[in-house]
């Protein structure tokens, strides 16, 4: 019985990397939903068959092979035709334009703030305003093109729709006081802004309002109070939390205002 299993656990295994390497690398790359289907059957199938050794190898070889088969038409045809590949994949969705968040496109793919800001970091991007475009593949995975210097230095002075940037008035370690507005280039090269105190996530913002509910945990991280917040947000005209879709801020002062149309 042992040297039956162990004996179709190997054959198994090659059949499935034959079959795997037959569809071709696009299946060991990034999976699009069709594929991911595809591979969970066949991997469901295997073992199935692995479980019951009363079980005939073609019960399991049968099918695997079908789904491979279905796997190499589909994919022939879906290259040939723009509108069967759009149906099987979906569509890229733009997350992020012009550091504004696209927040229908959000709701309509399921897609969070926590996840948004995960992925960013994941780009080394800690600011939403920083990003030109933001593209969420079907895949799954987020391709962000920054800002360029030249168009960062003329935006950061600006507002973006309804998206803000700023960092407030206060002293750096040298007792200079700093402006209101955050400057770019040459200007804001030259002068570094201190942490908060007590802030631990250095370099990282802390996400102060999401989708209208302030997050009173982050805000005794920074030391400051709802007070504090509305009292900001005021400075922009927002006198309620709700109008706020994402606010976060950073050890840099720096806060970022996401407004709800």
């Amino acid at each position: 019985m042992l040297w039956t299993i162990a004996l179709r656990t190997v054959i198994i295994y090659f059949l499935v990397l034959f079959f795997l390497r037959l569809m071709g690398k696009r299946e060991i790359g990034k999976l699009s939903v069709f594929d991911l289907v595809i591979s969970i059957m066949i991997a469901e199938i295997a073992v199935l068959v692995l479980e019951d050794p009363k079980k005939p190898l073609a019960h399991g070889l049968l099918p695997m092979a079908l789904l491979v088969c279905i796997q190499i038409v589909v994919a022939y045809i879906t290259l040939k035709s723009e509108k069967l590949r759009r149906w099987m994949d979906g569509r890229p969705s733009v997350i992020i334009e012009n550091g504004k968040l696209n927040r229908k496109e959000m709701r309509k793919q399921r897609y969070t703030l926590d996840d948004l800001m995960l992925q960013l970091r994941e780009n080394r991007i800690t600011n939403p305003h920083d990003v030109e475009f933001a593209v969420l593949e079907t895949t799954g995975k987020l391709s962000v093109k920054e800002k360029s210097s030249q168009n960062g230095g003329q935006q950061g002075k600006e507002q973006t729709g309804e998206s803000f940037c700023q960092v407030p008035s206060g002293k750096d370690q040298s007792g200079k006081k700093q402006s209101g507005v955050e400057k770019s280039g040459k200007e804001n090269s030259g002068k570094a802004h201190s942490a908060e105190k007590g802030f631990r996530y250095e370099g990282l913002p802390v996400a102060l309002i999401m989708d209208g509910k302030v997050q009173d945990e982050n805000l005794e991280k920074i030391g400051k109070t709802r007070f504090w917040l509305k009292n900001e947000l005021q400075k922009y005209g927002i006198r309620d939390f709700k109008d706020v879709f994402f606010c976060t801020y950073d050890h840099k002062g720096k806060m970022y205002i996401d407004r709800k149309k």
